[in-house]
């Protein structure tokens, strides 16, 4: 406990730039998700195919390159941002496509007999996506966006080896005052912990809420 109490400035500011770093990602992740999804299923088959190589590149490519790539690759361009920017910019890019993915099983899920009935009353696509299916596909994958970002809180831990102020990389400063090790990661598991089980407790609640809805 004494390790908590005697650095708990240290291990607040790492866990609220954990926080910070999780919500604007998280925005930009489901903003980008959700403009991929509706690519991934559009009539048009260029935004189709942008859609699909935008998730399988990102998909397949480990997130801690994706770091490698933004911070030292857009800087050639000129592209000169904080460590914070960056770090959303490759969190919320590499978290967008599996958002994406999940929106589209959720699409898969809403009977086509929908976006006919609204296509026959002369709906365009985008309002037909927008609201006539994203609707309905929504309450069925909230338990799944849950879990993506649940694992988006975790990847934060990658951005403290850029310079960005977090709560694994909080670590560092408590072990060169010589605390135990142990229990100095014991505190950052318990930080990640509540901050995991909030995001659980939200999407939870609104998966009871969309629920009842039906």
């Amino acid at each position: 406990m004494k390790v908590l109490t005697d650095n708990f400035s240290t291990y607040w500011h790492g866990f609220v730039g954990t926080l910070e770093l999780t919500l604007v990602s998280g925005v930009l992740a489901m903003l980008l998700g959700v403009l991929m999804a509706g690519f991934r299923v559009s009539p048009i088959k260029s935004l189709r195919a942008f859609g699909t190589v935008w998730v399988t590149v990102l998909r397949n490519t480990p997130l801690t390159l994706l770091f490698f790539i933004v911070v030292l690759g857009l800087p050639r361009f000129d592209i000169v941002l904080p460590f914070f920017t960056f770090s959303v910019l490759a969190l919320g890019c590499y978290t967008s496509a599996f958002i994406c993915e999940v929106l589209r099983s959720g699409i898969n899920t809403v009977p086509l007999g929908q976006g006919e009935a609204a296509r026959s009353l002369g709906m365009t696509f985008g309002q037909t996506l927008s609201l006539i299916v994203l609707p309905q596909a929504s309450r069925s994958v909230v338990a799944p966006i849950g879990s993506v970002l649940i694992a988006l809180a975790k990847n934060t831990a990658i951005a403290g080896s850029f310079s960005v102020v977090e709560l694994l990389g909080s670590y560092r400063t408590i072990n060169e005052l010589g605390y135990s090790i142990v229990w100095t990661f014991v505190w950052i598991a318990v930080g990640y912990l509540i901050l995991t089980l909030a995001i659980s407790a939200v999407f939870n609640l609104l998966e009871r809420r969309l629920a009842v809805s039906r």
